[in-house]
């Protein structure tokens, strides 16, 4: 996959990828996959992100994990293997094509009994949960337009000592260009902004692939 770390010299990210838990042949066999889909591979998140989300959803042993855009499945097959042994993860997507591909790879990881996955409009299936804080990881990678309203059904059902990332908080540095003005641009800067100034949470953006911020629920 193309980096997404646009602010590194190729150099330094490859020094970063060989000196981090790398994907097995499961992952390396997902990302050609989705490559071959062309442009739009570029949903797919980075291999060091992967191994974020797997050692982040380990280290907070994370049992109720939602997921806000799948795509081929990457993400959620990070995430899941992570989760604690009794740990489920909740995907949302639309794509029954897309998310084929994942559920072969699921299959293939041995974590397929680990996610559920709710093909519908993702608000829908936020919307729908039970109201209680018991969310303890989430991760949101979908239509960026809708950031925020995503937010807003996660945050209330977080429970305490959980953590929400959000991936493409940069967006190729478009977020720090004033000539971008295009609405996915705009979207991102008013999500930011709004986590920014959430009194109910704790935030660090972090300099992940394209951007990664960490929300944390005390």
């Amino acid at each position: 996959m193309t980096s997404k770390s646009f602010f590194l010299p190729p150099a330094l990210h490859e020094y970063l990828l060989d000196h981090s838990e790398p994907p097995d042949a499961v992952l390396r066999d997902l990302m050609r996959e989705t490559r071959a889909l062309g442009d739009i591979a570029v949903m797919q998140i980075a291999p060091e992100q992967g191994a974020f989300l797997t050692l982040l959803a380990r280290i907070a042993r994370a049992r109720n994990a939602v997921e806000v855009g799948t795509f081929t499945g990457y993400s959620a097959l990070c995430i899941a293997r992570g989760l604690a042994a009794d740990g489920k993860l909740l995907c949302c997507d639309v794509s029954e094509e897309w998310t084929a591909v994942a559920r072969r790879y699921w299959e293939r990881a041995g974590v397929a009994g680990r996610i559920a996955l709710k093909l519908a409009p993702a608000l829908d299936t936020l919307r729908a949960l039970p109201t209680v804080p018991s969310i303890d990881f989430a991760f949101l990678d979908a239509d960026k337009e809708n950031y925020i309203a995503y937010y807003e059904e996660l945050v209330p059902r977080l429970a305490a000592g959980s953590v929400l990332l959000a991936d493409n908080v940069f967006w190729n540095g478009a977020v720090v260009d004033r000539a971008a003005s295009d609405p996915t641009t705009e979207a991102i800067r008013a999500f930011n902004a709004h986590v920014a100034q959430d009194a109910r949470v704790q935030k660090v953006m972090l300099p992940i692939a394209d951007g990664l911020s960490l929300i944390y629920k005390p």
